[in-house]
This record gives structure tokens, C-alpha cells and sequence, in this order.
């Protein structure tokens, strides 16, 4: 995936990258959110639905006494750290609080998909504190391949390599492959190893023919591979069209296999070093069948000059 020029945006003494997809809908989009509030609050139940609506984005959620408390002044700074790519959102309500399980001061921390949130330890915290708490958790188990952020996400890769899972929401193979990912990321969550990025083709109609050209797959269904973000080889788990899609378990063994090594892009080098060995072989050998007819005319034609010479004294006598 080509990176593009970078935008920058100069906003209330911040400055703030946008690294995504150059389309006018999408750069408008963000814009949007760049202007709203760091940290959105939570007043009624109303918006506290909305906020449990929110399923595909790191969010976080604090519990303060008042926008005066200086604990919220931390963490609304923290917040500004991150705005808008990372959700924030507070309440000053004691009932909206009870609903979340909160105490006062404290900031629960909600990875993509999961259902639980993990309630930062150390209340009360401090700005850099907070920053540091979210630079460290913020590669999720499964994370959405956004086009606002889509070459940010791309270039956050383990050793070179990624899962992806390409699937349609929209589509009843798609959402089930989906449900069996979240799944599987609930029960893997805490492998620091584990990173998948999900991309519904929907979201990106232009780059399907490119995804499908690149890796020789159909994204007509679900597919989960392993790529190699350097070269773009890749490997991907068979999956048959007129079967079930495969269980938790079998890919939780396949992401297995991936991490181990057992499964890896870099194979197919290997295959093709291989490849170019056997061609420089058959190439030797073709250069020797040459040499040996040369030497063979070169004989015939020896042989040829001693017959003429003894014609030409047979002639003489």
C-alpha cells in the first residue's frame, strides 16, 4: 500500500496529520471531527447508548467530580494528545457512573470489539500518565481499517508481516466471519503478538481490483492471510465457498501457525530462489550442448581438409 503526501492540520496550538485516503468525503469527514471537543460527555441515557454503540474504536470513558476537577483537566490534555483518531468521552453524573461501574477519577480503557473494558490502574492519573497507559495498549487484538487512517494503521505492523481479514459486514458470510474473528481476539487479547486488521471491501471500492490482482484472492467471500508488507506476498488460509466458514478453533490454530512461523509469506522467495537455481541449471546444461556440437562441426570440418588434401595429391600423381 503507497503512502501518500501527508495533510497537516493547525488547530488551537495543535497540529494534527491526516494520513488517509486523499478522497474529498473522507478529508471532510475528518475535518468534522477535528473541530468537535476532545472529550465528548456523557449526560443521559440516551448518550450513554450511543456510547456503548461504539464498537470499532479504542475509547475511553473517565468518571469527575465537575470540568473544574483537575483531574479532568489531565485527562482532557491526554485527550487532546490523541484527538480525534482515539474517542474520549466523560460523565459528571453519579448515575451514569453507577451504570459503567465507575468510581470517582477513574478512566476505563475499551479495546476494539471487546466487551469488557480494563479500568486503568493508578487513579488519580496524570496527563503523561495517561499518555503513556494508551501509546502502550494502543495496537488492538483486532482493529478496523479505517480510510482516515488507513496508511497510519498499515505501517503499524509486527515484524514485517500483518493478518488480514477482509469481510463484508453487509453480507451474511462476511458478518459471520466477523463474529468468529471478535471472537477469536476476545480469547487472544492479551497475546501482544496478536494484531489483526479487518478491511471490509465496502469501504474501499477502488482498491478491491488491487487486493485482488496483488494477492489472487476473491473478495467476493471472506479471506484471512498473512502479508508481508515489504513485497506484498502473502499467504492465505483455504477456505472452500460451499462450506461453513471455518471455526473459532481451526483459526484460531491457523493464526497459530502464522505466528510461529509455520505459515509464512517469505516461503514463496524461497520457492522462486529455487525456481531461478533450476533455470540456471537447465541454462548451464544448454551452454554445454552448445560447446559440444561446436566441437563436433569443428571436427567434421578437420576431417573435410584431410580429404581434400589427399584428393589434391592423388591429382599430382
Amino acid at each position: 500500500m503507497l503512502r501518500v503526501e501527508s495533510i497537516y492540520i493547525f488547530i488551537d496550538n495543535e497540529i494534527i496529520e491526516y494520513d488517509g485516503e486523499l478522497a474529498a468525503d473522507t478529508l471532510v469527514e475528518f475535518l468534522y471531527d477535528v473541530i468537535e471537543d476532545p472529550v465528548e460527555i456523557i449526560d443521559n441515557e440516551r448518550e450513554l447508548k450511543g456510547f456503548h454503540n461504539i464498537d470499532e474504536d479504542i475509547k475511553l470513558v473517565g468518571y469527575f467530580k465537575s470540568e473544574k476537577s483537575p483531574h479532568f483537566i489531565e485527562y482532557d490534555d491526554a485527550a487532546e494528545e490523541f484527538h480525534p483518531f482515539i474517542k474520549f468521552f466523560a460523565t459528571f453524573d453519579p448515575k451514569i457512573a453507577k451504570k459503567l461501574n465507575m468510581k470517582l477519577n477513574e478512566v476505563d480503557f475499551y479495546e476494539p470489539f471487546m466487551e469488557e473494558p480494563v479500568t486503568i490502574p493508578g487513579k488519580p492519573y496524570t496527563e503523561a500518565e495517561l499518555v503513556d497507559y494508551i501509546e502502550e495498549h494502543d495496537r488492538p487484538t483486532l482493529r478496523k481499517l479505517e480510510p482516515h487512517s488507513m496508511y497510519e494503521t498499515w505501517e503499524d505492523d509486527i515484524d514485517g508481516e500483518h493478518i488480514v481479514a477482509f469481510a463484508e459486514e453487509d453480507d451474511p458470510d462476511g458478518f459471520e466471519f466477523l463474529e468468529i474473528l471478535k471472537e477469536v481476539a476476545r480469547e487472544n487479547t492479551d497475546n501482544p503478538e496478536l494484531s489483526i486488521i479487518w478491511i471490509d471491501p465496502d469501504d474501499f471500492p477502488l482498491l478491491v481490483p488491487y487486493w485482488e490482482k496483488t494477492f489472487g484472492i476473491d473478495l467476493g467471500s471472506p479471506q484471512i492471510g498473512v502479508v508481508d508488507v515489504e513485497d506484498a506476498d502473502s499467504v492465505w488460509m483455504e477456505m472452500d465457498d460451499d462450506e461453513d466458514m471455518p471455526t473459532a478453533d481451526e483459526l484460531e490454530d491457523w493464526i497459530e501457525d502464522v505466528l510461529s512461523g509455520k505459515i509464512d509469506p517469505d516461503d514463496d522467495d524461497d520457492d522462486d530462489d529455487d525456481d531461478d537455481d533450476d533455470d540456471d541449471d537447465d541454462d548451464d546444461d544448454d551452454d554445454d550442448d552448445d560447446d559440444d556440437d561446436d566441437d563436433d562441426d569443428d571436427d567434421d570440418d578437420d576431417d573435410d581438409d584431410d580429404n581434400d588434401d589427399d584428393d589434391d595429391d592423388d591429382d599430382d600423381e
